[in-house]
């Protein structure tokens, strides 16, 4: 079971998004909180009005829509009745259970998933505190309900200790297939809330592994200057692909300045997050000479893929990592200045000089020169009778030590042989009859 939380400044919005779903027939509303008649027999106006009465207690509240999905493994497929008792234990404790709800079931995905629609504003005119709530009260919540119903945990999965639910997306967008819109939406409702970046290239870098880019515009273009952005669809080669869509086009409105919000508000630099990609990238070079290629696909068995940034010309300036296991996004930089761009590839160079330094010694050891005693014909042309009458065989002899001296390791350079020293001066005066 996952959870994404969401807030808003439309209640409007957020209502008849999922209302649209039910027109469209892949979604259909099961279940109420809080309302006065059974929710089969509501009208439109009567399920917004609930809403919108009780906001009118306090108007200052700005951001006073929730939209929340609770999404489950594609294996899992429970009644209405299981999701609606899911949907009203998740709200009574995350502190909603006396809030207005709707419940809805969206059919729309490979995976069951519900969407719950309410405001927090109170009955009492009073804000319900949204801060941190996905950690403090989501996060123990959603663990509480797995264990009660029975569900399919989203970590610790048992069969598999890599398990990890995925529930939004299931794949890279392919451009043509889908929706554009419909498409970058559920890619934007995965990553936006799930994973802690702090910039727009950080951001990108996880919008890419699904072929979507958030696009500000060139510098000096009206849209870059406005704070404009659009999403965009890309194509296998990382190139944009069909029209692109405003942000303030879709309905949970992912403009500029929203991102810039998360920007600030996400905490990146957790000391564990960044240890665990550091400790990943120095084992991979650990464990043999590798190449930078070969560094990815080490990565990507970690959870972890490496984007690539690179200039007009094509050369690399700049590397990224995803966390896909933590949901956290770090530029090389802010790993350390050995995990950046230029140190990764002085360190792949470094492995693969080291690799060819052992090939040229096992080259040159192959190429050693060996040395081969004289043949007797060589010897005695040499020496003559001399090396017939064995003077000069033996390492006992001056042709023996010459040999000897042949076949040795290089000496020292300023080696001299004894018979070559000059003897010590004697002092004056000494007398050598003493």
């Amino acid at each position: 079971m996952v959870t994404i939380i969401k807030t808003g400044h439309s209640i409007h919005k957020v209502f008849y998004y999922n209302e649209n779903k039910v027109k469209e027939n892949v979604a259909e509303c099961i279940g109420a909180g809080n309302y006065p008649i059974d929710v089969d027999k509501m009208r439109l106006t009567i399920k917004l009005n609930r809403f919108l009465k009780q906001l009118e207690l306090n108007e200052n509240v700005k951001r006073n829509s929730v939209h929340i999905s609770i999404n489950f493994d594609p294996s899992e497929n429970y009644s209405k009745e299981k999701l609606m008792a899911i949907a009203d234990s998740y709200m009574e404790k995350i502190g909603f259970g006396e809030q207005p709800y709707l419940v809805y079931q969206h059919h729309d995905s490979g995976h069951a998933h519900i969407h719950l629609v309410s405001i927090n504003v109170q009955r009492d005119g009073t804000r319900i505190d949204m801060q941190n709530i996905g950690q403090n009260r989501s996060e123990p919540a959603r663990k509480e309900i797995e264990e009660f119903f029975e569900l399919v945990k989203a970590q610790g999965n048992k069969n598999s200790p890599d398990f990890e639910l995925k529930p939004i997306i299931s794949g890279k967008i392919q451009y043509g297939r889908t929706e554009s819109k419909k498409a970058i939406t559920n890619v934007l409702n995965q990553v936006l809330l799930s994973y802690k970046y702090a910039s727009l290239p950080e951001l990108n870098a996880v919008l890419k592994q699904y072929n979507v880019l958030a696009d500000p515009g060139n510098e000096d273009s009206r849209m870059f200057k406005a704070k404009g952005l659009m999403y965009r669809i890309l194509d296998d080669n990382g190139k944009p692909i069909g029209v692109p869509i405003k942000a303030s086009l879709f309905y949970n409105k992912p403009t500029l300045k929203f991102l810039e919000e998360k920007f600030t508000s996400n905490t990146t630099n957790q000391v564990s997050d960044i240890r665990r990609v550091k400790n990943a990238i120095d084992m991979a070079f650990f464990k043999a000479e590798i190449s930078l290629c070969e560094l990815v696909k080490i990565l990507e068995k970690d959870g972890i893929d490496t984007v690539f940034r690179k200039n007009a010309e094509g050369l690399l300036y700049g590397l990224t990592y995803v966390d896909h296991t933590t949901k956290c996004v770090f530029n090389g930089s802010t790993l350390g200045k050995q995990y950046s761009a230029k140190a990764i590839q002085e360190r792949c160079a470094s492995s693969n000089q080291t690799e060819q330094n052992k090939e040229s010694l096992t080259s040159e050891k192959s190429h050693t020169v060996t040395f081969e005693a004289p043949n007797s014909e060589i010897m005695a042309t040499l020496f003559a009778d001399d090396y017939r009458d064995n003077k000069y065989v033996g390492s006992d002899t001056i042709m023996g030590q010459l040999w000897d001296a042949l076949t040795q390791s290089e000496q020292a350079a300023n080696y001299l042989p004894y018979e070559l020293r000059n003897r010590k001066k004697k002092r004056r005066g000494q007398s050598n009859n003493r």
